[in-house]
Protein backbone atom coordinates (compact mmCIF):
# COMPACT_ATOMS: atom_id res chain seq x y z
CA UNK A 1 0.00 0.00 0.00
CA UNK A 2 1.55 3.28 -1.07
CA UNK A 3 2.34 5.77 1.66
CA UNK A 4 1.25 9.33 0.82
CA UNK A 5 4.11 11.64 1.80
CA UNK A 6 4.43 15.42 1.64
CA UNK A 7 5.56 17.16 -1.53
CA UNK A 8 8.67 18.56 0.11
CA UNK A 9 9.77 14.99 0.92
CA UNK A 10 9.76 13.92 -2.73
CA UNK A 11 13.34 15.07 -3.30
CA UNK A 12 14.44 13.06 -0.27
CA UNK A 13 12.60 10.00 -1.59
CA UNK A 14 14.16 10.40 -5.04
CA UNK A 15 17.62 10.76 -3.49
CA UNK A 16 17.12 7.64 -1.37
CA UNK A 17 15.96 5.65 -4.39
CA UNK A 18 18.90 6.86 -6.48
CA UNK A 19 21.33 5.75 -3.76
CA UNK A 20 19.68 2.33 -3.40
CA UNK A 21 19.16 1.60 -7.09
CA UNK A 22 22.33 3.05 -8.55
CA UNK A 23 20.29 5.03 -11.06
CA UNK A 24 21.10 8.63 -11.84
CA UNK A 25 18.51 11.36 -11.23
CA UNK A 26 18.32 11.80 -15.00
CA UNK A 27 17.52 8.10 -15.47
CA UNK A 28 14.74 8.40 -12.89
CA UNK A 29 13.36 11.40 -14.80
CA UNK A 30 13.49 9.34 -17.97
CA UNK A 31 11.44 6.57 -16.31
CA UNK A 32 8.82 9.16 -15.31
CA UNK A 33 8.65 10.44 -18.90
CA UNK A 34 8.38 6.89 -20.29
CA UNK A 35 5.56 6.08 -17.85
CA UNK A 36 3.73 9.27 -18.84
CA UNK A 37 4.05 8.64 -22.58
CA UNK A 38 3.00 4.99 -22.21
CA UNK A 39 -0.32 6.23 -20.80
CA UNK A 40 -0.50 9.00 -23.41
CA UNK A 41 -0.07 6.58 -26.31
CA UNK A 42 -3.06 4.55 -25.09
CA UNK A 43 -5.36 7.57 -25.42
CA UNK A 44 -6.78 7.03 -28.89
CA UNK A 45 -8.29 10.49 -29.05
CA UNK A 46 -4.80 12.04 -28.76
CA UNK A 47 -3.29 10.05 -31.58
CA UNK A 48 -3.35 12.55 -34.48
CA UNK A 49 -3.32 15.82 -32.60
CA UNK A 50 -0.57 18.36 -32.19
CA UNK A 51 1.00 18.36 -28.71
CA UNK A 52 2.02 21.58 -26.95
CA UNK A 53 4.13 21.20 -23.80
CA UNK A 54 4.53 24.10 -21.35
CA UNK A 55 7.87 23.52 -19.58
CA UNK A 56 9.17 25.24 -16.47
CA UNK A 57 12.80 25.58 -15.36
CA UNK A 58 12.71 22.88 -12.67
CA UNK A 59 12.45 19.10 -12.75
CA UNK A 60 8.78 19.24 -13.69
CA UNK A 61 9.87 21.07 -16.83
CA UNK A 62 12.60 18.47 -17.29
CA UNK A 63 9.92 15.78 -17.31
CA UNK A 64 8.07 17.75 -19.99
CA UNK A 65 11.17 18.07 -22.15
CA UNK A 66 11.82 14.32 -21.94
CA UNK A 67 8.17 13.67 -22.82
CA UNK A 68 8.56 15.96 -25.86
CA UNK A 69 11.54 13.96 -27.12
CA UNK A 70 9.78 10.60 -26.67
CA UNK A 71 6.54 11.76 -28.33
CA UNK A 72 8.43 13.05 -31.37
CA UNK A 73 9.99 9.61 -31.70
CA UNK A 74 6.44 8.26 -31.86
CA UNK A 75 5.73 10.62 -34.76
CA UNK A 76 3.70 13.24 -32.90
CA UNK A 77 4.05 16.86 -33.92
CA UNK A 78 5.39 18.48 -30.73
CA UNK A 79 5.91 22.10 -29.75
CA UNK A 80 7.63 23.13 -26.51
CA UNK A 81 6.72 26.44 -24.88
CA UNK A 82 9.60 27.43 -22.55
CA UNK A 83 8.17 29.08 -19.41
CA UNK A 84 11.57 30.47 -18.42
CA UNK A 85 13.82 33.24 -19.66
CA UNK A 86 17.30 31.71 -19.50
CA UNK A 87 18.06 28.09 -20.39
CA UNK A 88 21.23 28.29 -18.30
CA UNK A 89 19.06 28.54 -15.17
CA UNK A 90 17.36 25.21 -15.79
CA UNK A 91 17.81 22.46 -13.20
CA UNK A 92 20.64 20.06 -14.01
CA UNK A 93 18.41 17.29 -15.40
CA UNK A 94 16.10 19.72 -17.17
CA UNK A 95 19.14 21.21 -18.94
CA UNK A 96 20.24 17.73 -20.02
CA UNK A 97 16.82 17.12 -21.58
CA UNK A 98 16.79 20.58 -23.16
CA UNK A 99 20.07 19.78 -24.89
CA UNK A 100 18.73 16.38 -25.99
CA UNK A 101 15.69 17.84 -27.76
CA UNK A 102 15.74 16.87 -31.43
CA UNK A 103 15.41 19.59 -34.05
CA UNK A 104 12.00 18.24 -34.99
CA UNK A 105 10.62 19.61 -31.69
CA UNK A 106 9.35 23.13 -32.36
CA UNK A 107 9.88 25.90 -29.82
CA UNK A 108 7.52 28.85 -29.43
CA UNK A 109 7.29 31.59 -26.86
CA UNK A 110 4.09 32.25 -24.93
CA UNK A 111 3.44 35.24 -27.17
CA UNK A 112 3.86 33.19 -30.35
CA UNK A 113 1.62 30.25 -29.52
CA UNK A 114 -1.64 31.91 -30.54
CA UNK A 115 -4.85 29.83 -30.30
CA UNK A 116 -4.13 26.40 -31.82
CA UNK A 117 -6.95 23.97 -32.59
CA UNK A 118 -7.05 20.16 -32.55
CA UNK A 119 -4.26 20.05 -29.99
CA UNK A 120 -3.42 18.47 -26.63
CA UNK A 121 -1.73 20.64 -24.01
CA UNK A 122 0.68 19.22 -21.44
CA UNK A 123 1.32 21.19 -18.27
CA UNK A 124 4.92 20.65 -17.09
CA UNK A 125 5.36 24.16 -15.69
CA UNK A 126 5.37 23.89 -11.86
CA UNK A 127 5.75 20.76 -9.76
CA UNK A 128 5.38 19.63 -6.16
CA UNK A 129 8.02 22.04 -4.89
CA UNK A 130 5.57 24.96 -4.80
CA UNK A 131 5.64 26.68 -1.40
CA UNK A 132 3.72 29.69 -0.18
CA UNK A 133 2.05 32.09 -2.56
CA UNK A 134 2.35 31.70 -6.31
CA UNK A 135 4.81 34.22 -7.72
CA UNK A 136 3.21 36.97 -9.82
CA UNK A 137 5.11 36.05 -12.99
CA UNK A 138 3.56 32.55 -12.92
CA UNK A 139 -0.04 33.79 -13.01
CA UNK A 140 -0.18 34.83 -16.70
CA UNK A 141 1.47 31.55 -17.71
CA UNK A 142 -1.19 29.51 -15.91
CA UNK A 143 -3.88 31.78 -17.34
CA UNK A 144 -2.45 31.12 -20.82
CA UNK A 145 -2.54 27.34 -20.31
CA UNK A 146 -6.14 27.54 -19.08
CA UNK A 147 -7.10 29.63 -22.12
CA UNK A 148 -6.06 26.85 -24.50
CA UNK A 149 -9.01 24.98 -26.04
CA UNK A 150 -8.39 21.25 -25.92
CA UNK A 151 -7.53 18.43 -23.49
CA UNK A 152 -5.02 19.39 -20.81
CA UNK A 153 -2.76 16.86 -19.08
CA UNK A 154 -0.81 17.80 -15.95
CA UNK A 155 2.58 16.24 -15.24
CA UNK A 156 2.67 15.08 -11.59
CA UNK A 157 0.46 17.91 -10.30
CA UNK A 158 -1.45 20.80 -11.94
CA UNK A 159 0.70 23.94 -11.88
CA UNK A 160 -0.20 26.27 -9.03
CA UNK A 161 -1.69 23.55 -6.81
CA UNK A 162 0.09 22.94 -3.48
CA UNK A 163 0.85 19.32 -2.65
CA UNK A 164 -1.16 19.10 0.56
CA UNK A 165 -3.92 21.70 0.38
CA UNK A 166 -6.04 23.92 -1.82
CA UNK A 167 -4.87 27.11 -3.56
CA UNK A 168 -5.83 30.73 -3.08
CA UNK A 169 -4.49 31.64 -6.52
CA UNK A 170 -4.87 30.40 -10.09
CA UNK A 171 -4.31 26.72 -10.89
CA UNK A 172 -4.15 24.85 -14.19
CA UNK A 173 -7.50 23.14 -14.82
CA UNK A 174 -6.35 19.76 -16.08
CA UNK A 175 -8.55 17.12 -17.64
CA UNK A 176 -6.03 14.48 -16.59
CA UNK A 177 -3.29 14.42 -13.97
CA UNK A 178 -0.55 11.79 -14.18
CA UNK A 179 1.21 11.79 -10.84
CA UNK A 180 4.47 9.93 -10.22
CA UNK A 181 5.10 7.17 -7.63
CA UNK A 182 2.20 8.10 -5.32
CA UNK A 183 -0.75 10.50 -5.30
CA UNK A 184 -0.14 13.84 -3.64
CA UNK A 185 -2.72 14.57 -0.96
CA UNK A 186 -4.15 17.63 -2.71
CA UNK A 187 -5.07 15.46 -5.72
CA UNK A 188 -7.47 13.54 -3.46
CA UNK A 189 -9.34 16.53 -2.04
CA UNK A 190 -12.82 17.15 -3.51
CA UNK A 191 -12.22 20.91 -3.50
CA UNK A 192 -9.49 20.36 -6.12
CA UNK A 193 -11.52 18.14 -8.45
CA UNK A 194 -11.90 20.88 -11.08
CA UNK A 195 -8.10 21.17 -11.35
CA UNK A 196 -7.12 17.49 -11.18
CA UNK A 197 -9.60 15.89 -13.58
CA UNK A 198 -9.02 12.15 -13.96
CA UNK A 199 -6.00 11.02 -11.92
CA UNK A 200 -3.57 8.22 -12.76
CA UNK A 201 -0.59 7.10 -10.65
CA UNK A 202 2.48 6.31 -12.76
CA UNK A 203 4.85 3.70 -11.33
CA UNK A 204 8.46 4.84 -11.74
CA UNK A 205 10.04 1.88 -9.98
CA UNK A 206 10.34 3.19 -6.42
CA UNK A 207 9.57 0.23 -4.09
CA UNK A 208 7.16 0.69 -1.20
CA UNK A 209 9.79 -0.06 1.45
CA UNK A 210 11.67 3.12 0.50
CA UNK A 211 8.63 5.11 1.72
CA UNK A 212 8.76 3.62 5.20
CA UNK A 213 11.14 6.13 6.81
CA UNK A 214 8.70 8.98 6.11
CA UNK A 215 6.18 9.80 8.81
CA UNK A 216 2.70 9.63 7.37
CA UNK A 217 -0.47 7.79 8.34
CA UNK A 218 -2.07 8.26 4.94
CA UNK A 219 -1.97 5.46 2.36
CA UNK A 220 -3.28 4.77 -1.14
CA UNK A 221 -4.97 1.43 -1.88
CA UNK A 222 -4.22 -0.14 -5.25
CA UNK A 223 -5.22 -3.37 -6.99
CA UNK A 224 -2.10 -5.30 -5.97
CA UNK A 225 -2.94 -4.80 -2.28
CA UNK A 226 -6.23 -6.69 -2.47
CA UNK A 227 -5.63 -10.39 -3.32
CA UNK A 228 -3.54 -11.05 -0.21
CA UNK A 229 -6.36 -9.78 2.02
CA UNK A 230 -8.81 -12.45 0.84
CA UNK A 231 -8.81 -15.70 2.87
CA UNK A 232 -8.58 -18.96 0.97
CA UNK A 233 -11.42 -21.49 1.01
CA UNK A 234 -11.10 -25.12 -0.13
CA UNK A 235 -13.25 -27.52 -2.11
CA UNK A 236 -14.71 -28.99 1.10
CA UNK A 237 -16.05 -25.61 2.22
CA UNK A 238 -19.82 -25.37 2.53
CA UNK A 239 -22.26 -22.49 2.78
CA UNK A 240 -21.77 -22.11 6.54
CA UNK A 241 -18.08 -21.47 5.99
CA UNK A 242 -18.95 -18.51 3.79
CA UNK A 243 -20.75 -16.73 6.59
CA UNK A 244 -24.22 -16.26 7.98
CA UNK A 245 -25.14 -12.58 7.81
CA UNK A 246 -28.19 -10.68 8.99
CA UNK A 247 -29.17 -7.43 7.33
CA UNK A 248 -31.61 -5.26 9.24
CA UNK A 249 -33.37 -2.62 7.17
CA UNK A 250 -36.13 -1.93 4.71
CA UNK A 251 -39.43 -0.22 5.45
CA UNK A 252 -42.55 0.60 3.45
CA UNK A 253 -41.42 2.51 0.36
CA UNK A 254 -37.72 1.79 1.01
CA UNK A 255 -37.41 -1.92 0.43
CA UNK A 256 -35.17 -1.33 -2.57
CA UNK A 257 -32.25 -0.40 -0.30
CA UNK A 258 -32.49 -3.68 1.58
CA UNK A 259 -32.88 -5.67 -1.63
CA UNK A 260 -29.71 -4.11 -3.08
CA UNK A 261 -27.82 -4.75 0.15
CA UNK A 262 -28.89 -8.40 0.32
CA UNK A 263 -28.12 -9.07 -3.34
CA UNK A 264 -24.65 -7.52 -3.06
CA UNK A 265 -23.89 -9.62 0.04
CA UNK A 266 -24.84 -12.76 -1.88
CA UNK A 267 -22.87 -11.72 -4.97
CA UNK A 268 -19.84 -11.05 -2.74
CA UNK A 269 -19.84 -14.66 -1.58
CA UNK A 270 -22.01 -14.90 1.55
CA UNK A 271 -23.23 -18.42 2.19
CA UNK A 272 -26.45 -17.46 3.97
CA UNK A 273 -28.17 -14.06 4.01
CA UNK A 274 -31.15 -13.26 6.22
CA UNK A 275 -33.09 -9.99 6.03
CA UNK A 276 -34.90 -8.70 9.09
CA UNK A 277 -37.85 -6.63 7.87
CA UNK A 278 -41.19 -5.29 8.95
CA UNK A 279 -43.72 -8.11 8.68
CA UNK A 280 -45.76 -6.21 6.07
CA UNK A 281 -42.77 -6.25 3.71
CA UNK A 282 -41.62 -9.86 4.02
CA UNK A 283 -43.23 -10.95 0.76
CA UNK A 284 -41.31 -8.27 -1.13
CA UNK A 285 -37.91 -9.41 0.04
CA UNK A 286 -38.64 -13.10 -0.54
CA UNK A 287 -39.92 -12.37 -4.04
CA UNK A 288 -37.13 -9.96 -5.02
CA UNK A 289 -34.28 -11.97 -3.46
CA UNK A 290 -35.31 -15.64 -3.40
CA UNK A 291 -31.81 -16.67 -2.30
CA UNK A 292 -32.24 -14.75 0.98
CA UNK A 293 -34.25 -15.71 4.05
CA UNK A 294 -36.48 -13.30 5.98
CA UNK A 295 -37.36 -12.72 9.62
CA UNK A 296 -39.64 -10.15 11.28
CA UNK A 297 -40.75 -9.16 14.74
CA UNK A 298 -38.25 -9.79 17.55
CA UNK A 299 -34.73 -10.76 16.51
CA UNK A 300 -33.99 -14.09 18.14
CA UNK A 301 -30.51 -15.59 18.72
CA UNK A 302 -28.35 -12.80 17.35
CA UNK A 303 -25.22 -14.77 18.17
CA UNK A 304 -26.15 -17.22 15.41
CA UNK A 305 -25.00 -14.67 12.82
CA UNK A 306 -21.38 -14.08 11.86
CA UNK A 307 -22.01 -10.46 10.89
CA UNK A 308 -24.74 -7.83 11.00
CA UNK A 309 -25.47 -5.02 8.55
CA UNK A 310 -27.78 -2.34 9.94
CA UNK A 311 -29.63 0.55 8.33
CA UNK A 312 -30.34 0.39 4.57
CA UNK A 313 -33.86 1.73 4.00
CA UNK A 314 -34.66 1.13 7.67
CA UNK A 315 -36.41 4.38 8.50
CA UNK A 316 -35.96 6.09 11.87
CA UNK A 317 -39.37 6.17 13.52
CA UNK A 318 -39.54 3.66 16.33
CA UNK A 319 -36.21 2.06 15.39
CA UNK A 320 -33.97 3.48 18.11
CA UNK A 321 -35.12 0.89 20.65
CA UNK A 322 -34.37 -1.94 18.21
CA UNK A 323 -30.91 -0.55 17.48
CA UNK A 324 -30.30 -0.31 21.25
CA UNK A 325 -31.37 -3.94 21.64
CA UNK A 326 -29.08 -5.12 18.85
CA UNK A 327 -26.07 -3.21 20.17
CA UNK A 328 -26.75 -4.46 23.67
CA UNK A 329 -26.88 -8.14 22.67
CA UNK A 330 -24.43 -8.48 19.77
CA UNK A 331 -20.79 -8.11 20.76
CA UNK A 332 -19.02 -8.74 17.46
CA UNK A 333 -18.24 -5.88 15.00
CA UNK A 334 -21.21 -4.74 12.91
CA UNK A 335 -21.67 -2.59 9.79
CA UNK A 336 -23.87 0.50 10.22
CA UNK A 337 -25.13 2.62 7.33
CA UNK A 338 -27.92 5.00 6.31
CA UNK A 339 -30.72 5.23 8.89
CA UNK A 340 -28.62 3.31 11.38
CA UNK A 341 -26.18 6.22 11.25
CA UNK A 342 -28.97 8.79 11.42
CA UNK A 343 -30.27 7.18 14.60
CA UNK A 344 -26.77 7.27 16.10
CA UNK A 345 -26.57 10.96 15.20
CA UNK A 346 -29.83 11.62 17.08
CA UNK A 347 -28.97 9.29 19.98
CA UNK A 348 -25.24 9.81 20.35
CA UNK A 349 -25.22 7.96 23.67
CA UNK A 350 -25.68 4.76 21.63
CA UNK A 351 -22.21 5.24 20.12
CA UNK A 352 -20.72 3.87 23.34
CA UNK A 353 -22.63 0.60 22.76
CA UNK A 354 -21.37 0.04 19.22
CA UNK A 355 -18.91 -2.91 19.36
CA UNK A 356 -15.29 -1.87 18.92
CA UNK A 357 -13.92 -2.12 15.36
CA UNK A 358 -17.41 -1.93 13.91
CA UNK A 359 -17.59 -0.28 10.48
CA UNK A 360 -19.58 2.91 9.91
CA UNK A 361 -20.15 3.91 6.26
CA UNK A 362 -21.35 7.55 6.17
CA UNK A 363 -21.50 9.84 3.17
CA UNK A 364 -20.49 13.45 3.83
CA UNK A 365 -23.95 14.51 5.03
CA UNK A 366 -24.29 11.58 7.41
CA UNK A 367 -20.85 12.23 8.86
CA UNK A 368 -21.74 15.89 9.39
CA UNK A 369 -24.74 14.78 11.44
CA UNK A 370 -22.50 12.50 13.48
CA UNK A 371 -19.55 14.81 14.12
CA UNK A 372 -20.53 18.35 13.11
CA UNK A 373 -19.75 20.79 10.30
CA UNK A 374 -16.33 20.95 8.59
CA UNK A 375 -14.94 23.96 6.73
CA UNK A 376 -13.14 21.79 4.17
CA UNK A 377 -12.12 18.22 3.49
CA UNK A 378 -8.78 18.50 5.30
CA UNK A 379 -10.61 19.51 8.46
CA UNK A 380 -13.15 16.74 7.85
CA UNK A 381 -10.33 14.17 7.61
CA UNK A 382 -9.03 15.32 10.99
CA UNK A 383 -12.52 15.07 12.48
CA UNK A 384 -12.92 11.54 11.13
CA UNK A 385 -9.58 10.57 12.65
CA UNK A 386 -10.59 11.97 16.06
CA UNK A 387 -14.02 10.29 15.87
CA UNK A 388 -12.52 6.93 14.91
CA UNK A 389 -9.93 7.01 17.69
CA UNK A 390 -12.39 8.20 20.36
CA UNK A 391 -14.99 5.50 19.65
CA UNK A 392 -12.56 2.81 18.38
CA UNK A 393 -14.58 2.43 15.18
CA UNK A 394 -13.64 2.08 11.52
CA UNK A 395 -15.17 4.89 9.47
CA UNK A 396 -15.63 4.55 5.72
CA UNK A 397 -16.18 8.11 4.48
CA UNK A 398 -17.81 7.61 1.09
CA UNK A 399 -17.12 9.69 -2.00
CA UNK A 400 -14.52 9.95 -4.75
CA UNK A 401 -11.41 8.27 -3.29
CA UNK A 402 -13.42 6.92 -0.34
CA UNK A 403 -11.34 7.19 2.85
CA UNK A 404 -11.15 4.35 5.38
CA UNK A 405 -10.10 5.70 8.77
CA UNK A 406 -8.85 3.19 11.33
CA UNK A 407 -8.79 3.63 15.13
CA UNK A 408 -4.96 3.72 15.14
CA UNK A 409 -5.02 6.89 13.01
CA UNK A 410 -4.26 5.42 9.59
CA UNK A 411 -6.31 6.77 6.70
CA UNK A 412 -6.54 4.69 3.53
CA UNK A 413 -7.62 6.36 0.29
CA UNK A 414 -9.30 4.16 -2.30
CA UNK A 415 -8.13 4.20 -5.92
CA UNK A 416 -11.05 2.41 -7.60
CA UNK A 417 -14.38 3.87 -8.64
CA UNK A 418 -15.98 6.21 -11.15
CA UNK A 419 -18.13 9.33 -11.19
CA UNK A 420 -20.96 7.24 -12.61
CA UNK A 421 -21.43 5.57 -9.21
CA UNK A 422 -23.08 8.72 -7.84
CA UNK A 423 -26.51 7.13 -7.99
CA UNK A 424 -29.15 6.05 -5.49
CA UNK A 425 -28.47 2.67 -3.91
CA UNK A 426 -24.72 2.60 -4.52
CA UNK A 427 -24.06 2.94 -0.78
CA UNK A 428 -26.46 0.09 0.01
CA UNK A 429 -24.44 -2.13 -2.32
CA UNK A 430 -21.26 -1.22 -0.44
CA UNK A 431 -22.88 -2.08 2.89
CA UNK A 432 -23.80 -5.51 1.57
CA UNK A 433 -20.28 -6.19 0.29
CA UNK A 434 -18.56 -5.18 3.54
CA UNK A 435 -21.06 -7.11 5.67
CA UNK A 436 -20.51 -10.17 3.48
CA UNK A 437 -16.74 -10.06 3.97
CA UNK A 438 -17.10 -9.54 7.70
CA UNK A 439 -19.36 -12.59 7.83
CA UNK A 440 -16.85 -14.64 5.83
CA UNK A 441 -14.29 -14.16 8.58
CA UNK A 442 -12.29 -11.21 7.26
CA UNK A 443 -10.90 -8.89 9.92
CA UNK A 444 -12.91 -5.66 10.14
CA UNK A 445 -9.99 -3.76 8.58
CA UNK A 446 -9.69 -6.16 5.65
CA UNK A 447 -13.46 -6.32 5.19
CA UNK A 448 -13.56 -2.55 4.83
CA UNK A 449 -10.58 -2.40 2.46
CA UNK A 450 -11.72 -5.24 0.21
CA UNK A 451 -15.32 -4.03 0.29
CA UNK A 452 -14.47 -0.49 -0.73
CA UNK A 453 -12.05 -1.57 -3.48
CA UNK A 454 -14.28 -4.24 -5.04
CA UNK A 455 -17.27 -1.87 -4.89
CA UNK A 456 -15.33 0.79 -6.80
CA UNK A 457 -13.90 -1.68 -9.28
CA UNK A 458 -17.36 -3.14 -9.99
CA UNK A 459 -18.54 0.42 -10.58
CA UNK A 460 -15.72 0.96 -13.07
CA UNK A 461 -16.71 -2.16 -15.02
CA UNK A 462 -20.37 -1.20 -15.06
CA UNK A 463 -19.59 2.42 -15.90
CA UNK A 464 -17.58 1.51 -19.02
CA UNK A 465 -20.74 0.35 -20.74
CA UNK A 466 -23.49 2.22 -18.89
CA UNK A 467 -21.75 5.56 -18.24
CA UNK A 468 -24.31 7.96 -16.75
CA UNK A 469 -26.95 5.27 -17.27
CA UNK A 470 -25.38 3.17 -14.49
CA UNK A 471 -27.71 2.12 -11.66
CA UNK A 472 -26.85 0.37 -8.40
CA UNK A 473 -27.96 -3.05 -9.68
CA UNK A 474 -25.31 -2.80 -12.42
CA UNK A 475 -22.64 -2.59 -9.72
CA UNK A 476 -23.93 -5.82 -8.15
CA UNK A 477 -23.89 -7.59 -11.51
CA UNK A 478 -20.25 -6.59 -12.01
CA UNK A 479 -18.95 -7.88 -8.64
CA UNK A 480 -17.99 -11.34 -10.04
CA UNK A 481 -15.92 -9.65 -12.75
CA UNK A 482 -13.76 -8.03 -10.03
CA UNK A 483 -12.83 -11.48 -8.71
CA UNK A 484 -11.85 -12.60 -12.18
CA UNK A 485 -9.69 -9.55 -12.83
CA UNK A 486 -7.90 -9.76 -9.46
CA UNK A 487 -7.65 -13.55 -9.70
CA UNK A 488 -9.55 -14.13 -6.46
CA UNK A 489 -10.58 -17.83 -6.27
Amino acid sequence: MLKIIEGEQVKVLDKKHIENSGQSSHELMELAAIGFTKWFLHQKSFRKEHVYIFCGAGNNGGDGLAIARILVNHEFQVTVIPCFEDENKLSHDAKLNWDLLPKSVHKLSLEEIGNPHDAVFIDAFLGVGLKGNLRESAVPIIDKINAMVGPKVAVDIPSGLPSESTSDSVVVKADYTLTFAFPKLSLLLPENAAYVGEMEVVDIGIPEDEFQEFTSQKFFISAKDIPQLHPQFNRFSYKGDYGKVLITGGSPGKMGALILCAKSALRSGSGLVTCHVEDTERHIIQTAVPEAMATWGLIANLDYYDALGIGPGWGQDGKAHLLKQILGEYKKPVVIDADGLNILARKKELLESVPKNSILTPHLGEFKRLAGESENHLQRLEKVKEFSAKHQLIVVLKGANTVITLPDGRQLFNSSGTKYMATGGSGDVLTGIITSYLGQGYSPENAAICGVYHHGLAGEFAGKDKRKGLIASDIIDAIPETYRLLDIP
